[in-house]
This record gives C-alpha cells, structure tokens and sequence, in this order.
C-alpha cells in the first residue's frame, strides 16, 4: 500500500510550490550498486527541457525501481523532486496491467478485436491498483502545493489524478496533458462503460486539458460529448511539442557523435543511400511492416539492390511485457531474413541495431538520405521533427498520415498509409529519387515547422493558458 506519508526528496527552501508537475516517470533515477551506493543518472526529453523553464517547481514522480525506492527511503533527492514510494506490486499492476495494456492498446487502436480484449476479474483488480496510484499522486500533490498553486499532470498513466485532487484541493489551477492520442468514441467505448465514464470524469477534473493536435482534442471532446453530454467547464487546448533546435544541433556535433557516423558509414559502404529509422519497440511504432516495405521495394525495383541501405534502431521497450518482447523479436527475425535473402559479400541491406545508443540515433539523423516514420497512431512522433533539424546534407521524409506529426509536416512529407506496404515501398522510391534542390527545401520548410514550439516555449504556453480565465468550481 501506499503511506500518506511518503517521504519528500524534495530540498527546496519552500514547504510548497507554486508550480507542480506530475509523471511516472521523473528526470531522475537510481541504482543501486552491490555495495549499497546510489548512482543517480538524469533523463531528458521534451518534458525535462520544458520544465527548465520554470524556476519555482516541484516534480513528483513514481519511484521506478529498487534503486528508486531505496533512495526514497533513505531521504535521498535532488532538489525539485519528490519520488513516491508505491508498492511495487501496486505499480505493476497499475502501470503494466492498465496503463501499458489497456490504456495505451485503446489509444493506439491495437486490440485484435476477435479476441481481446477482456475485462474480467483480473483487470477489476488491476484497475483498483490503477486506482490507488492515482491516488497516491493527488494525494501528495495536494500535500506540495501553494495555495492557489499550478498543477500540470502528465498523460494516460494519471488520468485520474485531476479530478481526486480537485476534491481534495478546489483552489488550485489543474492542467492535464496528453502525450498519446486519444480513441475516436466507437473505439473507445470499448472499455466497460463505468471505466470510460470514470476516466473522462477524471481528466474533466482538470481546468483545462491539453492535446499535441486538433485531431486528439476532437476525438476526447466527441467521447466526452456521446458519453457524457459534454466537458462541462473544462477548456481543451492544443500545443504540438516541437523539437529543440539548438540542443540537437549542438549534440549531433559531438566527438561522440562523429564516431558512431564513421562507424555507421563503413557499415553502409561507399555512395550508397540510406533510409533511417529510430523508434521504440513499440507495438504502434510499425517497425515490421517498414521492414515489409524495404524488402518490398528491393523486389519491385532491383536497380536498387547494392545501392541502398535501411539503418533501423529498434530500441527495446517494455520487455517485461511478453507481446512486446515477442515483437522486439520479430522485427529482428525479419530483418535477418531481408539480409538473408538480398545481401551479398559486400553489402548488407538491413543495418539492425537493438541497444539505444543516443549519439549513434543522431548519427544516422546526420547521414539520413531518406526518414521512414511510419507508425500506426502517434500521439506526435519527434523523430520525424528531429530528423531534418539535424539532417548534414538534407533528408525527404517518408510519413504516416496517423503520426501527430503529420498535422504540422504533411505538406513537405511523402504521406503514407501506415497499412500499405506497397504503397510505402512506392514512397521509398520517390523519396530516393528526389532531387538535391526539391529535398533541400523541403527539409528546410520541415526543420521551421518541427521547431516552432520548442520544449521551453511549449511548457510555458500550457502554463500560461491554464493560469488564464479562472473558471469557477
């Protein structure tokens, strides 16, 4: 169970704050070395480099693992953050059993409908542990926060958070953000309807919610408007995170980074082109069907054969789930039987890489001829943004139409229907036969885009918008 009296590994000066940011995941994590010391490692993302606007702030994540939980025991911390002690078990269930396996599979649309899901007995107890998570956030931050004070919860894993803690605090400023997309209603009624009621009650809990496109603030307002008859006084807002120009540009430029592209152009071999992708093991990432697609265009177009190569990152991801360790697995089977059938002695068509190595992803940014972003459903997908900020020589961009990103990239992209293996192998033609001139100025117009909100200007807009026009609760 969770203690309502967890221990702050907060150090700031102020008992409260007036800022508060609420994740599973926090900028910091620990592990613990066989001789009993804690080794912090920072994180970074969009989320990380935004709060860093904010000098005022308190950071209240869950801790992780045991490293985590040790420090939280032992009052260790950084100053800003404050770790929540949850029973693991009560963790797995909530974070594994629901948010990973209910909530992300309905936003994705990824259910094989004729058998699952199944909401029995067993997701009933998974839920109350969703519950009791949620619980143990609102509980804390009403615990941290000034009065008056901004609250901005983040994603499908809190859903629950905004509407427990305005019952417990009815004068603060609630924001809730959404990094995923969100399920048209016929798709989301899938859930029981007790679950999607509640869950649609708790975001409303909020003062304002927040979306990365129109599209996924649509699709939550016509489920809240069929299933609820509407969102009553919460204002929904729209703010596409952006890429962080100078960040990137300055890390791509890195020693580090200059090795891992010698290393990667020997792999690739002399005048030949590359089509890149990074992504997560992600179900919703596509990963099999891109490599589909590749295999598909070596076949159609031999003229291609020896002249090009797919350098593929698939970063494992949520391996404690076996359907994503069984597709961590398949993507790598496929690839091995692409260069099985295709390669020669000096050519290997299917450059694989499984372990995440950050200065080799902006290596291949930089040597990228042709980006395959090709997901399912993406809530935005900052690949494809990052791509052409870093790209040296220019790089055309290969795009599902269900990428959140597509709402701000589509016009310069090759649009793809993710589903369409040939129509994708066809994009990976045009995309390599695009001229110097046309692929220069589409990668310019795709880099303003990509950044035009970067990390920064992007939190300060949530917190502007939620701290303006006071509704009344």
């Amino acid at each position: 169970m969770v203690s309502e009296h967890t221990p702050s590994t907060t150090s700031s000066a102020s008992p409260v704050s007036q800022v508060l940011v609420a994740s599973n995941r926090g900028p910091v994590s620990y592990t613990l070395g066989e001789d009993g010391t804690l080794d912090a490692k920072r994180g970074g993302g969009g989320l990380v480099s935004g709060l860093s606007a904010v000098d005022d702030k308190l950071w209240v994540c869950a801790a992780l693992g045991d490293g985590d939980r040790e420090a939280v025991r032992r009052g260790v911390g950084e100053p800003g953050v404050r770790m929540l002690d949850i029973d693991a078990e009560v963790h797995a269930d909530a974070y594994n059993g629901i948010a990973n396996s209910v909530l992300w599979f309905v936003h994705h649309m990824l259910y094989q409908t004729p058998v699952e899901p199944v909401f029995d007995a067993e997701f009933r107890r998974q839920w109350a542990a969703y519950e009791t998570y949620n619980r143990a956030f609102a509980r804390a931050l009403a615990e941290e926060a000034e009065p008056g004070a901004s609250v901005l919860v983040q994603d499908y894993h809190l859903a629950l958070v905004p509407g427990m803690l305005r019952e417990l605090r009815p004068d603060l400023r609630i924001g809730h953000f959404s990094h995923t997309p969100w399920a048209p209603v016929d798709y989301f009624r899938l859930l029981p309807d007790d679950i999607a009621e509640q869950l649609l009650h708790g975001i409303l809990g909020a003062d304002r919610a927040a979306f990365l496109t129109r599209r996924w603030a649509d699709a939550f307002i016509g489920c809240c408007t069929e299933i609820l008859g509407g969102t009553g006084r919460t204002r929904i807002g729209v703010h596409g995170l952006g890429a962080d120009a100078d960040f990137l540009r300055e890390r791509a430029h890195e020693p580090d980074v200059d090795e891992r592209m010698a290393a990667l152009r020997e792999q690739v071999g002399e005048g030949r082109k590359t089509i890149v992708r990074v992504d997560r093991t992600e179900l919703s990432k596509n990963i099999v069907r891109g490599l589909h697609a590749y295999r598909a265009l070596l076949e159609a177009r031999p003229e291609w054969r020896e002249r090009v190569v797919h350098i593929a990152f698939a970063y494992p991801s949520r391996q404690d789930l076996a359907v994503y360790r069984d597709y961590t697995a398949a993507v790598q089977s496929l690839a091995t039987e692409i260069n099985g059938q295709y390669g020669t002695e000096g050519w290997t068509p299917v450059v694989l890489h499984v372990k995440d190595d950050f200065a080799r992803s902006l290596a291949a940014y930089r040597l990228a001829d042709v980006a395959l972003v090709n997901p399912i459903r993406d809530g935005m997908n900052l690949v494809a943004k990052e791509v052409p900020v870093v790209s040296d020589q220019g790089c055309a961009l290969v795009l599902s139409r269900e990428a959140g990103a597509y709402e701000e990239l589509g016009e310069d992209a090759i649009v793809v229907n993710p589903y369409d293996v040939t129509g994708t192998a066809d994009a990976l033609h045009e995309a390599l036969t695009m001229s110097g001139d046309e692929r220069s100025g589409r990668t310019k117009r795709l880099a303003e885009a990509a950044t035009a909100l970067p990390p920064q200007a992007w939190f300060l807009e949530q917190l502007e918008a939620l701290r303006q026009d006071e509704l009344p609760r």
